[in-house]
């Protein structure tokens, strides 16, 4: 199974991704910046998925879900939930097996929150962590976990490596590389 599993998540100094269950900030931006990573392809038989638990699927406004030209997959705990649009599965690894199944290869891009990241960043089909560092201290009940240790900085051309501004907040992007075993099989391709 050729799956490249990427992380992409915002946070502010400290670590925080989320406030109430919404995001502490309004960056359009860098919305679409998240939104044209997780849509591109590699090659025109391949289509990018977004995994993501409840509670993310429920924070996105519900004439945006589910989010367009991406596969969805929820994880939930509740047997018989539905997420019109979405595949409910109960863990990380049976969103990264039906991908499998449904995508000749491609992105499964986890989107949040902090237990999806969680999985993810210890998964070994991690093969990338696209963060966004925002420059500003605000208050957040969510918080990102610890990145892996083993993460190398590296480029990407669909990443600007300038410093952004939207109204009174700074904020960059970072490309994180895994040297497990993902990010082995990609190297070789």
């Amino acid at each position: 199974m050729s799956i490249r599993l990427n992380v992409i998540v915002a946070c502010c100094e400290g670590g925080g991704i989320g406030i109430n269950g919404e995001l502490p900030w309004r960056l359009r931006k860098e919305m679409q910046h998240f939104s044209r990573l997780t849509r591109r392809v590699g090659t025109q038989e391949q289509q990018s998925a977004v995994v993501m638990g409840r509670k993310t699927w429920v924070s996105i406004p519900e004439k945006f879900r589910p989010l367009p030209h991406r596969l969805n997959y929820v994880l939930t705990t509740s047997k018989g939930s539905v997420f019109p649009g979405a595949e409910a599965c109960n863990s990380l690894e049976d969103a990264i097996e039906r991908y499998g199944h449904s995508a000749a290869g491609g992105t499964l891009w986890a989107i949040g929150g902090h237990s999806i990241y969680e999985a993810a960043l210890k998964s070994p089909f991690l093969y990338r962590v696209y963060v966004t560092r925002v420059h500003a201290s605000i208050t957040c009940d969510t918080f990102l976990p610890p990145l892996p240790p083993g993460l190398t900085p590296v480029s990407d051309s669909d990443v600007s490596t300038e410093q952004q501004l939207e109204g009174d907040i700074t904020y960059h992007y970072e490309v994180l590389q895994s040297s497990g075993d993902a990010a082995s099989a990609a190297a070789a391709e």
